[in-house]
């Protein structure tokens, strides 16, 4: 039984590329889709384009995770492991674990029966109307959070294997709070072009890459969102914590050029932001990863003089001082009951 990627019964989640419906684009770490069936085999039939690093396709059923090593470049067919069930129903979550170190087009899918009368494709369980989207770097998007035996130490030698959204602060946050999540996180980035370690030496900033898709020319034409797709009503801006290479002039000399700079960028970034999302709430952060405390003093001297009451500043309580590597699931974990937490208390009216 083969299946169109654009058939109804499937749920997606995620800034995704819906311009061609029988081919749809992912870029951003955290997308997925979710479909319900009867069958014994699912076969999922993708096309992927590498950047970095090896590139692994997430599978949830359940409590049950597995990743799929993609193929570098172009096309393939992969199966997607099923758990054991006694009617043969599955309800499957196939995600993207990586950010833009790959970009995945998903192009069908095929669900086999012992017989065709037994392959039925069901209605997916349906998104939560809660919404979060998240503007941030590698922490918000799982990079090596999989790396469990690295604790509070140095991240380990990798090739990607250990990088699973699922596990972000990011996500986890969203399943905390049952919402959904758009999660605009790329490793290394920072928040203007020039700076941070994404795409170097010619580097890519999230303020060219907040309002994109495809937000890297390795893969092909830029293209824009458009922002009525998805009406968040919490926006997370964990920018900071790359903007410190390759030069940390915030520590150095608060007041200099630089400096004062990035905080004024900083402030256009948010207006932008608020521009798009007029009602939304918006917490500004950086992550437990070590970091200078200029940094967080310069987001909060931004957040004080906006002067917007939906504009806040959250300080975690191991704030920049829990690990020199990136957060695995246990410090995930302890950020993202932290974030939920300090979220639920805003009071949010759309929520209550």
């Amino acid at each position: 039984m083969k299946i169109l990627p654009n058939n109804s019964s499937l749920i997606y989640s995620g800034r995704i590329d819906l311009s061609g419906p029988f081919a749809i684009g992912w870029t951003y770490p955290g997308t997925f889709v979710r479909m319900k069936f009867k069958g014994t085999q699912l076969f999922i039939h993708v096309r992927n384009k590498h950047n970095y690093w090896n590139n692994y396709l997430g599978v949830a059923e359940g409590d049950a995770q597995t990743k799929l090593l993609l193929p570098e470049e172009g096309e393939a067919t992969i199966e997607i492991p099923l758990q054991t069930t006694q009617d043969n129903i599955h309800e499957v979550t196939i995600f993207k674990r990586q950010d833009a170190c790959h970009e995945l087009t998903i192009l069908g899918f095929e669900i086999n029966c012992n017989t065709d009368d037994e392959c039925e494709l069901l209605e997916a369980s349906p998104l939560p109307p809660r919404r979060i989207e998240v503007y941030g770097d590698s922490v918000s998007a799982g990079e090596v959070s999989e790396a469990v035996d690295y604790v509070a130490k140095a991240d380990p030698e990798h090739n990607g294997e250990y990088s699973n959204s699922w596990y972000s602060y990011a996500w986890m946050t969203a399943r905390m709070l049952n919402a959904q999540i758009h999660d605009i996180a790329q490793g290394g980035i920072a928040l203007m072009d020039g700076q941070g370690w994404f795409h170097e030496p010619d580097q890519i900033g999230m303020e060219s890459a907040w309002n994109k898709i495809r937000f890297n020319k390795t893969f092909g034409e830029l293209t824009e969102w458009d922002f009525n797709q998805y009406t968040p009503q919490v926006v997370v801006v964990a920018i900071g914590q790359n903007d410190n290479h390759p030069f940390d002039y915030m520590s150095e000399d608060y007041m200099c050029e630089k400096a004062i700079l990035w905080r004024e960028h900083y402030t256009e970034f948010l207006k932008k932001l608020r521009q798009v999302y007029p009602k939304a709430s918006v917490v500004c952060c950086t992550t437990l990863l070590d970091h200078d405390s200029s940094w967080d003093k310069a987001i909060d001297d931004v957040v004080v003089s906006m002067g917007d009451s939906k504009i806040s500043h959250c300080i975690f309580k191991r704030n920049g001082a829990a690990t020199p590597g990136h957060l695995r699931i246990p410090e995930t974990y302890e950020m993202a009951r932290e974030l939920a937490d300090y979220i639920e208390n805003l009071g949010i009216e759309e929520w209550k």
